[in-house]
């Protein structure tokens, strides 16, 4: 779907549940940079790094102590792709019990969009939770995605809590239109938001065990099952790509508009590095490559590295719970639809200036500043996963 081209149903879904547009951004002199000021600016923040990487954006971080190591393009915002899925399940995971069962039916899969990677549910049979998790984090499943937000109340209830987390989280970069991570046309993120939800999902033990499992048995109809495999080559070593010793996850993704993303984290010698990287202009597995060789330049030299910047901490108890009020409030309600045209008619809701300033205060100027970064990279792709 290109710009010019109406919003599809499933767009328009997710876009009833988003939040403020990036129009809405204050004076650029209000600007503060979550993270820290060397985190907005251009060219690569660090010394001593590997010469050959071609992605448009990368970050490396210290999951223990949140340290930034080093970044190329922290907050440019970009298609995120299937590492969207991270704050997936780090808004869903706790929801529901693992042992919990579930019994599909075909409206639970009617919004998938054509194209998608699926892990191969079938309405009329029952998984549980657990093995919904499985599909989602090995097979990137977007059937999977869909069925786990039809259990959470809908993808307009799902994606106005996905952007409530991501504000909760500081993840200002963030603009969600489905929970899949599919291509839709203002879907976006960073390396920099990339990270925290990987920095904050792995603190939650199902998410790291899903995300660092290789294989699992997935049920067929019946007693019949067939083995899934994960899609993270760095864990896998499929296509020719080396698995990264310590590696533990976390997330791949793909589309032909986004091209490769990946968030990947790996611990040796005690310390977890986390490494992002977002649309390398080289080959299919250059992603991966360029993923191992930041995580290399991490562990052997990042300890004697001067921090450039920091993953920011939650927003306070008090700001998070009403952020995630107000965003399921406007999923309730329904905020404004698509214009016909394509482009997107937004309101303000009253009182919605106060919780502009406390939700994002001078970050939605960043936002702004990089808004023709986002018009290169809005639009729709191919195969996703």
């Amino acid at each position: 779907m290109h710009a010019s081209t109406p919003l599809t149903r499933r767009a328009a879904l997710g876009l009833t549940a988003a939040v403020l547009p990036l129009a809405a951004a204050a004076p650029a002199r209000a600007a503060t940079v979550v993270g820290g000021a060397r985190l907005a600016r251009s060219g690569v923040q660090g010394t001593g790094l590997p010469k050959k990487l071609t992605a448009a954006a990368w970050l490396v971080a210290d999951h223990g102590s949140g340290k930034v190591l080093a970044s190329y393009n922290a907050h440019r915002r970009l298609a995120p792709a299937s590492t969207l899925k991270m704050l997936f399940a780090d808004t869903v995971l706790g929801k529901f019990e693992r042992t919990e069962r579930y019994k599909v039916t075909d409206a639970d899969l009617a919004d998938v969009p054509a194209g998608s990677s699926l892990v191969g549910i079938k309405p009329g049979i029952t998984y549980t939770v657990e093995q919904l998790w499985q599909g989602v984090f090995l097979r990137s499943g977007n059937d999977a995605v869909h069925v786990l937000s039809r259990m959470n109340g809908g993808l307009a209830r799902t994606v106005a809590e996905m952007q409530a987390r991501a504000e909760e989280l500081r993840a200002l970069d963030t603009h969600v239109v489905s929970p899949d991570g599919f291509d839709h046309k203002g879907q976006l993120s960073s390396a920099y938001d990339l990270t925290l939800f990987a920095h904050h999902g792995l603190r939650n033990a199902d998410f790291r065990e899903y995300c660092a499992t290789k294989t699992a048995d997935f049920p067929a109809g019946g007693k019949k099952t067939f083995q899934i495999q994960n899609t993270d080559r760095l864990l896998s070593g499929a296509w020719g790509v080396k698995t990264y010793p310590g590696l533990i996850g976390v997330k791949n993704g793909y589309t032909s508009h986004a091209g490769n993303t990946f968030t990947g984290a790996a611990t040796r010698g005690g310390r977890t590095l986390l490494v992002t990287v977002m649309h390398p202009r080289s080959g299919y597995n250059a992603v991966y490559e360029e993923t191992a060789a930041l995580l290399d330049w991490g562990f052997e030299k990042g300890d004697q590295a001067q921090p450039v910047g920091a993953l920011a901490e939650p927003a306070g108890a008090g700001g998070a719970k009403a952020s995630r009020g107000r965003a399921t409030a406007r999923a309730a309600a329904g905020a404004p639809a698509a214009t016909s045209g394509g482009a997107s008619s937004w309101r303000l809701p009253a009182g919605a200036g106060a919780t502009v300033a406390l939700l994002a205060g001078g970050a939605w100027a960043l936002r702004r500043r990089r808004s023709a970064d986002a018009r290169g990279h809005e639009g729709a792709g191919g195969d996703e996963g």
